[in-house]
């Protein structure tokens, strides 16, 4: 059977994008298998969608063509997998009888999900009874498939699983890391909730001078021996840098390379997941497949520019990107920082942002001194000076990136010709 693809929403329905709120709720399925046998395009389109979201990562979801007549043919001579997903528009009688069919060639341990067209509750009960993990009525939406497969897949009494935040600059020298510890530490004083921290610039980390830490083990013992990642294993890496806040430290050292494959990070992050409910990623400036990774997979994104050309056709290209890979969530937060440097031409916040249709969720003064005294001594912002402004704005960031308010729109302005400057500029 060969492997479909859909752009449409089901049919006589809408392409409008899911709910953000419906999509952060929804909790990662884990690495099963999956095939789905659909009759019309109108289902099999969200399920293939489905199939593409970031929460979908581990499983692997194959869409044929066919309803249960062609299911039971395939599996004649092929293995069954985990979950099999079955749309039918039989009538309730039938439809239990092509279901007989399909039970003897399925392995009892696989789950059944039907996507019918009768909305029957009969019809319901004796599915259950029968065996089926759930029955959906067309139309469907991608969120409705994921939900269903997490209900089924994902242990409701399990861990609550923590919010992540990666925090990544559009330029090297922009202040992201100083706005992701600051913002970490904001949260875990104001909300008494715990934070963890995980600087995952191993060779230039800066997290240890901030929060003036010197652990002797850290991120790097982890990333080098994944085999013996777990809670107990995390928790002695941990270096306490306030009653709520732990930190992954990096090495911060030369004596080796750091080059990993895409997935280096990923246990560290479930793990830590697992262990704390807000966890902040400070996330280098670099681009490869683990830095790519672990930008899409994060629940929450902040990328982090200076009001300039370079850090403009930047964050773009970081939105553009995040965009493709994060198509069902919203769009990354936008700090601008080191605004008002004396001597400096900058663009202006209003065309900055327009281009990129973002309102920035926080605009950061240039203020050397509360930084660098901040920096030098190992303290965070909140620490030198509780009553300054800048104060007030990191805590309105972790306001919002908690959910517990939302970015105020500013008044939009002409960019000019800002975008035909980037082009040539390339």
């Amino acid at each position: 059977m060969d492997n479909l693809a859909y752009d449409s929403e089901p049919e006589g329905g809408e392409t409008a994008q899911p709910d953000p709120a419906a999509m952060s709720a929804l909790r990662p399925v884990p690495r099963i298998s999956i095939q789905a046998f659909c009759e019309t395009e109108g289902v099999a389109g969200p399920i293939q969608r489905a199939g593409e979201d970031r929460r979908m990562t581990r499983a692997h979801l194959k869409v044929h063509m066919g309803g249960i007549a062609t299911a039971v043919e395939f599996y004649q001579t092929a293995p069954t997998p985990n979950l099999i997903i079955l749309e039918s528009r039989n009538e309730p009688k039938a439809l239990l009888e092509a279901l007989r069919e399909l039970s003897e060639v399925c392995d009892p341990s696989t789950k059944v999900v039907i996507i019918g067209h009768y909305n029957d509750v009969g019809l319901y009960r004796e599915l259950i009874r029968s065996g089926i993990s759930e029955y959906v009525v067309a139309p469907i939406s991608m969120v409705d498939v994921i939900s269903v497969i997490s209900s089924i897949f994902v242990d409701p009494e399990g861990d609550p699983i923590g919010r992540s935040i990666a925090f990544v600059g559009a330029k090297g020298g922009v202040g992201s890391s100083t706005i992701a510890h600051n913002v970490a530490w904001s949260m875990s004083a104001l909300f008494s909730s715990e934070v963890m921290v995980a600087d995952l610039d191993l060779a230039f980390g800066t997290a240890n001078i901030n929060f003036d830490q010197d652990p002797a083990q850290g991120i790097a013992e982890a990333v080098f021996s994944p085999e013996r990642i777990d809670d107990v294993y995390l928790d002695r890496l941990l270096a306490q840098c306030a009653e709520r806040l732990s930190l992954l430290a990096a090495p911060s050292t030369l004596d080796r390379v750091y080059d990993f494959d895409a997935e280096a990070f990923t246990q560290i992050i479930d793990t830590a997941q697992r262990n704390a409910p807000l966890v902040v990623l400070d996330v280098p400036h670099i681009w490869s497949g683990w830095s790519r990774n672990t930008l899409m997979m994060a629940d929450e994104v902040v990328i982090t520019a200076t009001p300039e050309l370079a850090n403009l056709r930047n964050t773009k290209n970081l939105i553009d990107m995040l965009a493709k890979l994060r198509p069902n969530d919203a769009a990354p937060k936008l700090v601008l920082n080191q605004v008002g440097v004396p001597k400096r031409p900058e663009i202006s916040v209003a065309d900055f942002a327009e281009p990129l249709g973002i309102t920035p969720m926080a605009v950061i003064p240039f203020e050397p001194q509360l930084f660098g005294n901040a920096s030098n001594n190992g303290r965070m912002l909140g620490e030198m000076d509780a009553k300054n402004a800048i104060v007030q704005t990191i805590n309105e960031i972790s306001h919002v990136l908690t959910g517990r308010s939302e970015v105020k729109a500013r008044k939009k302005a002409a960019f000019g010709d800002l975008l035909g400057r980037l082009k040539l500029k390339k």
